[in-house]
Parts: C-alpha cells; structure tokens; sequence
C-alpha cells in the first residue's frame, strides 16, 4: 500500500494539531518549563532591588547573546541600556515593548517604568 493511503498520512492534518506535551504527562502533572517562569517571577519580586537583581532580570529578558552586547544602568526607575554595535541597538529597538514588558513581569510593574536606549 503506497504510504498516501495509510492510515497515519491521512490523518496527517489531525496529527498535526495534537499537543504531544500534554501527552507525555500523567494527569495533574504540569510540565517544568510552566512552573519555572512563575517560580522565578515569585522569587524576584521578593528581593530586594539591587544592582545585581536587574542585571539577571535582565539577562532572563534578554538571553545570553543581548546580554553580552549589553551593558545596562538602572535610575530613577529607567533602564538606560547601550548596545555595543548598531546592529545590536537596532535589535534592542525593535523589541524593547518586549523586554519592558518581561522586566515588569520579573521585577515587577515599578522597578522599571521604561527603557530608555542609549545612542
């Protein structure tokens, strides 16, 4: 039988949408990769904010390579941040909406009220 006919090609489509995840888990069990963002979102707000609390919430925000490219300063609740290269500064730009809003989520809604990019 060719495989277009076999069962599994035609139910392609239907596969397809199935979310093999939540298959993969007994029920009641949540997978780690939804708890860890909440857990961490929980411990941050607890701490103090300090030179070192953004510059990780920052790099959770961000991921490595940003961070890298980065350096970061937060006053009076605004994140002056300066890229390293116009490339960088232009990839910044366009997802600093993003990043304001992982940051709030992370620090919370006061720590940081926007981000302002250095030229």
């Amino acid at each position: 039988m060719p495989a277009a006919w076999s069962s599994s090609a035609l139910r392609g489509d239907a596969d397809a949408r199935i979310n093999r995840t939540s298959q993969c888990y007994p029920p009641g069990v949540i997978p780690v990769q939804q708890v860890i963002p909440g857990a961490l979102e929980a411990v941050l707000r607890r701490i103090p904010l300090t030179r070192d609390k953004v510059a990780f919430a920052w790099r959770v925000a961000v991921g490595p390579a940003v961070d890298r490219a980065t350096t970061i300063d937060l006053r009076d609740n605004v994140l002056y941040v300066s890229a390293k290269d116009p490339a960088w500064h232009k990839e910044i730009e366009r997802s600093m909406v993003l990043i304001l809003k992982r940051l709030k989520a992370l620090l919370g809604d006061d720590a940081v009220r926007k981000i302002h990019l250095l030229e």
